[in-house]
């Protein structure tokens, strides 16, 4: 028992460091490990096959919405990432460069990508000539280089994994619908996969993507009450269209210059994970995106037939679609079961000697620690029922709290007191004035999250100046 107690006790405490919590869970849960490479990670098989799973239920949505995969060299010539100037700005002091091929100095540097912007830009430039051509609809797969200063697992490192999509559309309608369809597929994605309810919204100017004429985000809200942006969609107008003179022939025979959008989400949706749905004993995934959905613990297994039946479960649970997997390790149970808590399986079914002799399992929710005695009999059924009730509660939990972290202020007291002591979202009206978003900032150390879409109005004042209100918008601290 002392070896369990030791397991979970290497976990911190969330209440005690939330920091140090999320660290430990990403170093005992085996999601990753740090590299030679300062700032860049390594990802262990438990922390890519979640990876994996997003990828592969993103796009398939995607596909769905008309999406096509491609993929874009990795280096950008200086030149090419120079020709729009905003971009160029925004990513400069992040931009990582080759100089040298081989022992020889290059002609010219290559940017190791922060992002595809400018390559798809001069692909389309290539690609389109007619209103034919269009609607242009890419999207690749990838990692990207930002030479962050500080770093942390999945949240920020120097090199990441994401998808980037870049679209090319005829007209600014047909581009705004695209930028609004995939950040609603985003939200979707996420309260549907991750179990995590997000906001959604439009950034401010401040906070818009370097080059863009509009961003637009979903939000999410972690256990410790920050804010974390889990998906942005970008509509480009034709800025990057005039730039990279990507220009068509419309039906007029008039030429017309593209309009564009960009989207994209990355492995820092694993962080979110954890920090939404983790507790004190370790992971907690949902069972939409767990790669093993169901861990089975035989019971005294030396015993005659009861691995039989475990590998009869386990391969009745496989066929029926459900991913499950059979700890048949020499390791005591409850190492085990301390061990699958720790990696977050939603479901444990526990199965010995007298269980096979009564008929039943024992299962054990991960959301809940809730112990159900269940008949053998029809047990797929049942297990699938049950991953879906994980799957709908853990997504019930984490909006009760996204909900009782959310608070209302119409007063500048009361809203630096509020992101003082309340960790979360305050929803505040705001001028539309950048000064009073530095000033926020400076005072209390919140950032403004988003203009949501679902706009109230909560008084006519501005929260930092007192002028006439604008919008309402969603102000916290953020990672």
């Amino acid at each position: 028992m002392a070896d369990e107690k030791k397991q979970v006790e290497q976990i911190t405490s969330m209440a005690e460091d939330f920091a140090q919590w999320y660290t430990d869970i990403v170093s005992k849960a085996e999601l990753m490990d740090y590299s030679s490479v300062k700032g860049c990670m390594i990802f262990k098989p438990a922390g890519y096959a979640i990876w994996e799973n997003i990828q592969k239920n993103l796009d398939a949505m995607f596909k769905k919405a008309g999406v096509e995969n491609v993929y874009m060299p990795l280096f950008i010539p200086e030149s090419l990432l120079e020709k729009e100037k905003d971009h160029v700005e925004g990513f400069a002091p992040e931009v990582a460069w080759v100089t040298h091929g081989g022992l020889e100095p290059l002609e010219e540097r290559l940017c190791v990508r922060p992002t595809s912007e400018t390559l798809f830009c001069d692909l389309y430039a290539n690609l389109v000539h007619s209103y034919r051509d269009l609607p242009k609809v890419y999207n690749q797969w990838c990692s990207v280089v930002r030479w962050e200063k500080t770093t942390r697992p999945f949240l920020r490192s120097r090199e990441f994994l994401w998808q980037e999509g870049h679209t090319a559309h005829a007209t600014a309608e047909e581009a705004q619908e695209r930028t609004e369809q995939m950040l609603n597929l985003y939200a979707e994605f996420c309260e549907k996969y991750l179990a995590i309810p997000v906001v959604k919204g439009r950034k401010t100017d401040k906070e818009k993507f370097a080059g863009a004429e509009a961003t637009y985000t979903i939000e999410a809200l972690m256990h410790d009450g920050k804010a974390l942006q889990s998906g942005t969609s970008h509509n480009f107008g034709d800025g990057f269209a005039r730039a990279f003179n990507i220009q068509y022939t419309d039906k007029d025979n008039t030429l017309q210059y593209v309009h564009q959008t960009s989207w994209g989400m990355s492995t820092r949706l694993i962080g979110a994970i954890i920090m939404v749905h983790g507790d004190d004993s370790g992971l907690k995934l949902p069972p939409a995106i767990a790669p093993v959905q169901v861990m089975i613990v035989p019971i005294m297994q030396t015993k005659e037939g009861v691995l039989d039946k475990a590998n009869e479960l386990l391969n009745s649970f496989n066929a029926a679609g459900i991913r499950a997997k059979l700890d048949s390790t020499d390791k005591r149970p409850g190492f085990k079961f301390a061990e699958q808590e720790m990696r977050g399986i939603p479901l444990r079914i526990e199965v010995g000697p007298k269980d096979i002799e009564a008929g039943t399992c024992v299962a054990v929710r991960r959301d809940t620690h809730e112990k159900l005695t269940l008949p053998l009999n029809d047990l797929t059924e049942k297990i699938s029922g049950l991953l879906e009730d994980i799957q709908q509660n853990m997504y019930d939990t984490a909006l009760a709290h996204r909900d009782s972290h959310t608070y209302d202020a119409v007063e500048y007291e009361e809203f630096k007191k509020t992101i003082d002591e309340k960790p979360g979202f305050v929803r505040a009206m705001w001028c539309g004035d950048r000064a009073c978003e530095d000033r926020i900032k400076e005072d209390t150390g919140a950032t403004s999250r988003c203009m949501p879409f679902d706009q109230v109005k909560l008084s006519d004042k501005c929260i930092c100046c007192g002028k006439p209100a604008k919008a309402l918008v969603y102000w916290g601290r953020a990672y």
